[in-house]
Formats: structure tokens, C-alpha cells, sequence
């Protein structure tokens, strides 16, 4: 099996046909297979990849029991791929199924690990683009990404990593994190970027701000590391504050007493607070990543054996 192609489907019920159908036109020079992914979506979609699976023989469905999350789906699918190498792409055409052919091109052509794709003009709305370069900006100080990297939802993944990538049972998956974790053999090349055909974005602000969470509290220590520089200026603003407060007392006139209280209950309060919300956070992960929550739950599995 040459390639793989994972696809997380969540209500694309007006794409996914057309989808797979110009899938079969496009990498029909190779061999491949197809693993949809449904990520619990509340339309036909189920129902119309449970169809699709019956009518070609190198489509396999899985459909998850409730919404999981993309990088969970994704995760899913790839624990059932077979390819040498293997696809990311989104159900949605914004990436059209043609420029597939150009990741494996360039993989096998550089012998990379894992090939990211870049736009010269990228379609999505404006806060989701302020949202990737969020995310961009952060994975860069957080896991050591290159900075001119970008970190596409279209990607391709050589098999040995995938291998390495699916060993991770914890039930908060970040691909990329992960891909860091393992290789820094990436490449890179340039692929079109479409406007959606139908619908509208899953991507959510609260979407966004749950993955900017992930990545700085699963898959880096950068918080706390912030925090020692902080704590240590804010401890010598105090010790300064206390001195000039100390000699005022004796030369005068004398400092008012509810002004050093206040200032020092403020300071106090705001360092607690915030060092407790970011123990919190890990806390939290920590107990979640150890209570057995899994990353995902099959409802069930359809599909011929390829």
C-alpha cells in the first residue's frame, strides 16, 4: 500500500461524497486506501460514509461514539492506515485532492519524515488565520518549531512515525507536538488554497483557545519557565519597594500604612492566583492523561480488510 489518506469528517454531508469521489480520480496512478473518521456529526454524514464504505473497496469508516475533537479523529484513523505514507486532509475541499500527488513527490523525492504544506494566499476567515499564527507563534517557543514553519492540517507522515506518533495513549493528541517529539526531518511545498464549497468552519474561537491550551500545557513546560523570571522580578520590585518604604519611615515623612497594604496585598493576591491557575492547569491534565479517559471510543467499524 502506497498511501493513506486520513480524513476527520464533523457534519459533511453536502462534501464528502464528492470528496471521495475526486479522490478515486485523483491518486488512481497508485495504490491507496481511505480512512473516514467520524468525528460525531450531528447530520447525514454517518450514514452516507457508511455508503461509501460498502461502494469502493479501499474505504474503510470508523464512526466515534461522540465529538472528540479533530486531532483525536485524526489519531484514530491513523491507528488503522496501512500506507507507506500516510494523508491528513480536511473534509471541507480547501485543499483540493490533485495536490496529494505533490506531498508524496516531495517526500520521496527529499526522503522526509513528515511534509507540511504552505498557501501563498490562504482562504480561511481572519480570526482563523490571527488563530494560526497564535498557535504558530507559540509551538515555535514551546516544542522548537522552526519559525518559517508552518503547521498545516495538510500534511503527509511516513509510516515509521505514524508507528511512533500512535504509542501516545494519552487522551489530549497533538500531531504536531508529537511529530516534534519524534523527527526533525520535515520538508515542505506549496500547495493551492481554496475557498470552502459548503458551510461554514468547525474551527470556533473556543476551539482555538482549547488548542493553544493543549499545546502550552500538554506539550511544554514554557509556562512555568515564564514564571521564575517573574516571580524573581516581582520579588526584587518588593524587596526595592520595602527599602525606599523603610527609609522613608526614618527620614520621612512616614509612608501611609494603607498604601504599603494594599500594594502589597495586590502584589501577593495577583502572584498566588496566577501561579495557582497555571498548577492548576497541569494538575488537571495530569489527572485527566492518568484517569484512563480515552482518546476516543468506536461505535463501530466498517470496511473491507485491504
Amino acid at each position: 500500500m502506497k498511501l493513506s489518506v486520513v480524513i476527520p469528517v464533523y457534519n459533511s454531508e453536502a462534501n464528502i461524497v464528492s470528496l471521495i469521489h475526486k479522490l478515486q480520480v485523483a491518486l488512481h496512478a497508485i495504490s491507496f486506501e481511505i480512512v473516514l473518521v467520524n468525528d460525531g456529526s450531528r447530520d447525514r454524514s454517518e450514514k452516507i460514509c457508511t455508503e461509501l464504505a460498502k461502494d469502493f473497496d479501499n474505504v474503510r469508516f470508523i464512526s466515534l461514539r461522540r465529538n472528540y475533537g479533530e486531532f483525536n479523529a485524526v489519531m484514530c484513523g491513523l491507528n488503522w492506515t496501512k500506507g507507506e505514507f500516510c494523508v491528513m486532509i480536511d473534509d471541507d475541499f480547501q485543499n483540493p485532492p490533485e495536490e496529494i500527488l505533490k506531498l508524496v513527490e516531495t517526500a520521496e523525492r527529499g526522503d522526509f519524515d513528515v511534509v507540511y504544506t504552505y498557501y501563498s494566499k490562504k482562504e480561511h476567515a481572519v480570526y482563523r488565520n490571527l488563530g494560526s499564527r497564535l498557535v504558530n507563534w507559540i509551538t515555535t517557543y514551546s516544542i522548537k518549531k522552526p519559525k518559517d514553519l508552518y503547521l498545516s492540517s495538510f500534511k503527509l507522515i511516513r509510516s515509521e512515525v505514524v508507528e511512533e506518533i500512535i504509542k501516545y495513549q494519552g487522551p489530549y493528541p497533538y500531531i504536531d507536538g508529537l511529530i516534534f517529539r519524534i523527527t526533525k526531518n520535515i520538508g515542505t511545498v506549496q500547495v493551492l488554497h481554496q475557498k470552502r464549497e459548503e458551510g461554514k468552519s468547525n474551527y470556533t474561537w473556543r476551539k482555538l483557545i482549547s488548542l493553544f491550551l493543549n499545546i502550552l500545557f500538554c506539550y511544554s513546560s514554557l509556562p512555568i519557565r515564564l514564571f521564575m523570571p517573574i516571580g524573581v522580578s516581582l520579588f526584587g520590585l518588593g524587596f526595592l519597594l520595602l527599602a525606599f518604604f523603610f527609609v522613608q519611615w526614618i527620614i520621612g515623612p512616614d509612608p501611609k500604612g494603607w498604601q504599603v497594604v494594599t500594594a502589597a496585598m495586590i502584589f501577593i493576591g495577583g502572584i498566588q492566583c496566577t501561579l495557582l491557575s497555571v498548577l492548576g492547569e497541569y494538575i488537571g491534565k495530569s489527572f485527566m492523561a492518568q484517569s484512563g479517559q480515552p482518546q476516543y471510543v468506536i461505535k463501530y467499524n466498517s470496511g473491507k480488510d485491504l
